[in-house]
């Protein structure tokens, strides 16, 4: 099962899109803060990381830094989300390096593609197939 790491402060955001992830058949987790995504991250090692960009404690950018910096982490892919998109912020993010970047409000089949390119995960495609019909 593909575990993904959902870090956002949000908490109606949150609950929402891990409750769609968790009904496509992955396993989430969610942190609140920068500080508990980047504890998370090195705890439970997750196959991919959503990290949004607007954080309480510290910036979405500095948690993506600080995960890159740290073996352990460095080679789980991060999608960044973001409700305030700035021009070439995307391109930045995949800069700072993320495997990815997603705006707000999140289109879950986008998203599902995007998690599935990155995780290697064809058995999702099948089990999204079969939700959407349902």
């Amino acid at each position: 099962m593909i575990r993904i790491l959902y870090i956002e402060d949000d908490e109606d955001h949150a609950y929402m899109l891990c409750r769609r992830l968790g009904r496509r058949g992955y396993e989430t987790s969610r942190a609140a803060d920068g500080a508990q995504g980047l504890a998370l991250a090195a705890e439970l090692r997750p196959d991919l990381i959503i990290l949004d960009l607007k954080l309480p404690d510290m910036d979405g950018w500095a948690v993506l830094e600080a995960l890159r910096q740290d073996s352990a982490t460095r080679p789980i892919p991060v999608i960044v989300v973001s409700a305030h998109v700035l021009r070439g912020e995307g391109e930045q993010a995949v800069t700072a390096g993320a495997a990815a970047f997603v705006r707000k409000p999140i289109e879950l089949p986008a998203l599902l593609e995007k998690i599935e390119s990155l995780t290697g995960d064809t058995d999702t495609v099948e089990r999204r197939s079969r939700h959407d019909r349902d």
